[in-house]
């Protein structure tokens, strides 16, 4: 059983509560009165690989900065909520990243960038592709969904980013592990050859 912590991040209406409560349930609740944070556990298998897996709701409003820079040094991967009805929680976004980044201070830190409330296309204030290129930019995977209407879609995202925190936890697989270790004895050889050769 591989341990895996997720941390959902986004302002406030963007459906962190929902995308979670969907994910453990798969029922759909359109209304909450989130006042602190909560953390869902439950067990999945990805990839034929037991995750014990601990999704991290926070209530971003309550948050202050040094309890939201814990939950991140706490997390493995990040899931960034935006609401395409909001341009406001899309904008939040790279401001999260960059917190993510300076705490986890790593090179590469597994994140899927979730844009919410597709079904809500009258209301919509942010294009697919803007938020595809905020994505890129970001260096995080990207998925467009509705809570409300897809309980697949949900699943999707999160089997996405539990995929690249194992990913990334994961050792070197064995074929590489062994042609690195013929590169080490290949490099031993050659070193002690030209210790012993006369000059």
């Amino acid at each position: 059983m591989v341990p895996v912590k997720l941390l959902v991040l986004g302002t406030q209406n963007t459906g962190k509560t929902a995308l979670c409560v969907r994910f453990i349930t798969k029922r759909f609740i359109g209304e909450y009165d989130h006042k602190k944070e909560v953390t869902y556990r439950c067990r999945r298998v990805v990839d034929q690989e037991a995750v014990d897996l601990e999704i991290l709701d926070t209530a971003h409003k309550e948050s202050s900065l040094a309890s939201l820079e814990s939950s991140i040094r706490w997390a493995d991967g990040f899931l960034l909520l935006y609401s395409i009805t909001q341009r406001l929680s899309f904008m939040e976004v790279p401001q999260l990243k960059k917190l993510i980044d300076q705490t986890k201070q790593s090179l590469v830190v597994p994140t899927v960038l979730v844009a919410n409330k597709a079904d809500m296309e009258i209301g919509r204030e942010v294009t697919t592709e803007e938020g595809q290129e905020l994505a890129k930019d970001l260096r995080c995977g990207f998925r467009e969904l509705s809570v409300a209407e897809a309980v697949l879609a949900v699943e999707t995202a999160v089997f996405q980013l539990i995929r690249l925190v194992l990913d990334q936890q994961r050792p070197l697989l064995p074929d590489r592990r062994s042609y690195m270790l013929s590169v080490r004895h290949a490099l031993t050889r050659k070193l002690t050859r030209s210790k012993t050769m006369q000059w």
